[in-house]
């Protein structure tokens, strides 16, 4: 047991001993505040009444009602009380209309022994192969294969050409 008012041993080596650090020795908790209570009940009053505050706007609210808090007390009492303003939120389920749907090509391909799909030559389209120095891409959906003036687009780059 730690003895703060001893002179044998002083509080740090007295600390030391134990293995504690001296800050939880000498720490004095603050005590609860008999107002908190009557603050929380008002909170949860106005939030009946506006339940679209957050903490912000009713941190300026309550001093119309003769209480006075900052906006992180009255943050951390409306966690305690698990209340939370309602309001609008992005509404991420909508699709952006230009976002483009790509098909699911191996739908109706019955899978059964592995990389089954690998070898259907569905997956691996846009690969190169290190002995390869030309590759032809179709489909289209890399933005690069839609030549509007000539049948062929060769592109060079890196030492490889791309047809497309």
């Amino acid at each position: 047991m730690i003895r703060k008012e001893t002179t044998d041993l002083i509080l740090t080596r007295q600390c030391k001993l134990f293995a504690i650090s001296r800050s939880s020795i000498q720490y004095t908790p603050v005590g609860f505040n008999p107002a908190t209570p009557e603050l929380m009940h008002e909170i949860d009053r106005i939030l009946k009444k506006y339940p679209f505050f957050g903490s912000r706007q009713m941190a300026a609210y309550l001093p119309q009602s003769g209480f006075s808090a900052g906006r992180y007390r009255v943050r951390r009492l409306m966690g305690i009380m698990g209340l939370q303003a309602i309001y609008n939120g992005p509404n991420t389920s909508k699709k952006h209309p230009e976002h483009r749907m790509y098909p699911y090509l191996l739908r109706k391909l019955p899978i059964t022994q592995p990389n089954h799909a690998a070898q259907s030559g569905l997956v691996q389209r846009h690969h190169l192969h290190p002995g390869q120095k030309r590759f032809s891409v179709s489909g289209g959906d890399h933005g690069m294969g839609n030549a509007k003036t000539a049948d062929l687009a060769a592109l060079k780059y890196a030492g490889c050409s791309l047809l497309c």
